[in-house]
């Protein structure tokens, strides 16, 4: 008997927008907005530039600060159609399983790889983007057989424990040695009360690390990460793939697009007043560096309005051309990442082997980092788009 089953789109283009887009804010750092604002020092222009593709120092949030979370969110929107894929191709609950543990090793894997490529040995560190996604892969694909109330349910259970790990660490007392933290107590960016438990490089995830990291072959011990950043940040990042999750079931499953984007929109809205509220009373700060159980409602409240946003512009009015520079990128995000991270560098070079060593002094000295920049990034987005042309899609 033929079997009539409509096929399930296994491509929405407005998530590969999305992703196209969170993938070339990424890939835009080899514009370095901040050497131009440096030459321009009383441009409000450039000031702005150079702070939305910046991290914030602690509390707060940039345009920059939104890759890692859209990416991690966007992980989770996929899933439900991984796995309706993988259905649809009779594959069992083992071998879907088999594919999970090895897609979570390669990208554990590639990440380490990548922090790597600078260092005279193996850079043993866990808080790379593949690599915190890679490490929350497994209990993501399990919560993807779940109900939608286990996986609410499982959500609050993580930001709940993440937070209370957290408060129940002890603040640096009086002969704490604040050189062993990489950080001072008068250091302008510091939380007072209760927040002070999230303070940089003197909480619970920096302990750990102060004793995991130490465990891998390194060039000196580990004594603390320069931004604050830590391994355990892939439990909310968790968090952050659980809302992607669910996004994605609605997504898949939604009878009509008003349905879906006044979903979208209430609950970015409903997560927006809760990071608000928990940073506005002390409770909890929302800090990207350190993945707050706050930042992981916060950002997700930006992932859910971008993807109604994308959603609403891509697919509802159909202007899929638009946005076709994003979306070659985002159907190859593997790829954007990989090319972005580690031939930005190789590429500039070629240039001054090439043109000359002055050729991106055309316009100035001042404009140099954006001319070569530039330059970087059309050589980038021309080779995926070649990969797109010749249907060439790296898949983990």
């Amino acid at each position: 008997m033929k079997d009539t089953t409509p096929l399930l789109p296994q491509r929405v283009s407005s998530v590969d927008a999305y992703r196209g887009f969170v993938m070339f804010l990424m890939m835009a750092e080899v514009l370095r907005f901040g050497r131009v604002a440096e030459a321009f020092p009383d441009s409000a222009f450039w000031a702005f530039l150079d702070f939305q593709q910046s991290h914030v120092p602690w509390v707060g949030c940039s345009l920059h600060d939104l890759i890692q979370p859209s990416f991690s969110f966007l992980v989770g929107v996929a899933l439900p159609y991984s796995m309706a894929s993988r259905t649809r191709k009779n594959q069992t609950v083992p071998v879907m399983w088999m594919h999970t543990i090895r897609r979570s090793l390669v990208l554990i894997l590639l990440g380490i790889f990548l922090r790597s490529m600078h260092s005279e040995q193996t850079n043993f560190t866990f808080e790379d983007t593949l690599t915190q996604i890679g490490l929350g892969y497994p209990i993501l694909f399990a919560l993807g057989f779940a109900s939608e109330k286990v996986q609410w349910g499982a959500l609050g259970i993580i930001l709940v424990s993440y937070a209370a790990v957290f408060a129940l660490y002890p603040l640096p007392g009086p002969d704490f040695n604040w050189t062993s933290a990489g950080t001072t107590p008068d250091w302008e960016h510091n939380l007072k009360g209760f927040a002070a438990h999230w303070n940089k490089n003197t909480n619970a995830a920096w302990a750990f690390d102060r004793w995991f990291l130490n465990l891998f072959p390194r060039e000196k011990p580990f004594e603390f990460n320069g931004g604050g950043y830590s391994t355990l940040s892939f439990i909310p990042t968790l968090g952050t793939m659980i809302l992607g999750l669910i996004a994605g079931k609605w997504l898949k499953s939604s009878p009509s697009s008003g349905w879906l984007l006044k979903r979208f929109i209430t609950t970015a809205a409903v997560l927006f007043a809760l990071a608000i509220i928990l940073n506005f009373t002390g409770i909890n700060p929302i800090v990207k560096r350190i993945w707050t159980p706050a930042w992981t409602l916060f950002s997700g409240g930006w992932a859910f309005l971008l993807l109604s946003g994308f959603y609403f512009v891509v697919d509802v009015k159909d202007r899929k051309s638009w946005f076709f520079p994003l979306i070659v990128i985002g159907t190859n995000s593997i790829a954007a990442y990989v090319i972005a991270d580690g031939f930005g560098s190789f590429i500039r070079g070629s240039f001054k082997i090439h043109l000359g060593a002055q050729y991106d002094t055309l316009f100035g000295a001042a404009y140099s980092p954006l001319v070569s920049g530039a330059l970087v990034l059309l050589i980038e987005w021309l080779v995926l788009h070649w990969m797109y042309k010749k249907k060439i899609f790296i898949k983990i």
